[in-house]
């Protein structure tokens, strides 16, 4: 996925989106009963849509002020991933015990700690270390408005891991798709360096973040039957490993001792923004699996394009940064190649279902 958000947005998309048991939080779909008047289906969709928008572009705003910010001077990534895990895992810990209680929580599997449970899920979690690790350091090493172009290769590994990992071929419409992407990003990367504010090392892990984007994908699917196909299992598992597996990265490149002379480490105000943060973290999951429940897998991609779109023309405006019209092309190039691509792929799904002859390797094909 193109625009997979930051920290536990990978997972979570992909399996409210591809399968793995319906969410206990989110509203049935279908049910049998009378359809609600389109007024009001209308309005609880831009309702959703704007939700979704909301926490997307917040969450990122609030990581690259803690991340980056030069008033709080806090240099200190892995900690940040890592108290943004450890709040995720104390929340679905915290929803589960709330089950008894009845709605909204009352569907909610009772979370336990099984050790031979979370080894299994122990090369995911190695994955998802990666994933939210290298999307943090991709965002404090370039700015927000570049971010979108600095990870947007994910598309193109995911064609690339679909055809070594599972043998799929892609149409040609599709890679042409993908070729409009990587242009996209070459040329983003030059107009930064043109402009003076290229970072090499925010680019070495935006690139890095798209290919663990991809990976996190293909190992959900892989995982997710130990764990029952329950998507609150996984997040709890991925989260509580993440935790323990950051400590000794956090010790070996001397972050505790940063965190030691921090001066804001008493400060409400920090904690604040750092809870903050992370309940963003976990809501865009959510809010993400309502987009798709009322509207659509392809509905959601594009919805993440223009928020993309949306979300650079922020920053721009709230950095006051000026940008040139190549530069400004990059962005449009990324995001009608992501768009493209979607479209593509929608349509491509869209006949597979409707053509009962087609082979069954296809109808495994990744979808949008």
């Amino acid at each position: 996925m193109s625009r997979a958000q930051l920290t536990r947005t990978g997972i979570l998309r992909m399996a409210l989106g591809g399968g793995g048991g319906a969410d206990p939080l989110l509203p049935a779909e279908g049910g049998g009963g009378r359809q609600a008047p389109f007024l009001l289906r209308a309005l609880r969709i831009a309702v959703v849509v704007c939700l979704y928008w909301f926490t997307s572009i917040a969450m990122v705003f609030l990581n690259k002020y803690l991340l980056d910010s030069p008033s709080l001077r806090l240099d200190a990534p892995l900690f940040v991933t890592f108290f943004q895990c450890a709040l995720t895992a104390a929340l679905c810990l915290g929803l589960s015990l709330g089950a008894a209680c009845g709605p909204p929580c009352a569907g909610l599997p009772t979370l336990r700690l099984d050790p031979k449970v979370s080894r299994s899920v122990l090369p995911l979690s190695a994955v998802f270390i990666g994933m939210v690790t290298s999307n943090n350091l991709c965002l404090k090493h370039v700015g927000v408005a570049f971010y979108n172009v600095g990870r947007s290769l994910t598309t193109v590994f995911n064609v690339l891991l679909s055809y070594l990992l599972l043998k799929q071929t892609t149409s040609l419409y599709a890679l042409l798709a993908c070729g409009v992407i990587i242009g996209g990003f070459w040329l983003g990367v030059d107009q930064e360096g043109a402009e003076g504010t290229l970072s090499w090392t925010g680019i070495f892990f935006g690139i890095l973040a798209s290919l663990c984007v991809s990976l996190n994908a293909i190992y959900t699917k892989k995982v997710l039957p130990v764990v029952d196909g329950s998507i609150w299992r996984l997040t709890f598992y991925n989260n509580v490993n993440a935790c323990v597996l950051f400590f000794p990265l956090m010790m070996l490149l001397g972050e505790f001792r940063t965190l030691y002379h921090f001066d804001k480490l008493g400060s409400p105000s920090f904690w604040g923004m750092m809870t903050l943060g992370g309940v963003f973290g976990f809501a865009i999951g959510y809010v993400t699996g309502l987009q798709i429940k009322f509207t659509s897998p392809l509905t959601h991609n594009v919805s993440g394009t223009a928020k993309a779109c949306a979300q650079t023309v922020l920053a721009v405006i709230y950095f006051e940064e000026t940008k040139s019209f190549l530069w400004w092309t990059s962005n449009l190039m990324v995001l009608g190649g992501s768009f493209a691509y979607t479209w593509v792929k929608g349509l491509e799904m869209r006949k597979v279902q409707e053509d009962p002859n087609v082979k069954s390797g296809e109808r495994n094909e990744t979808g949008v």
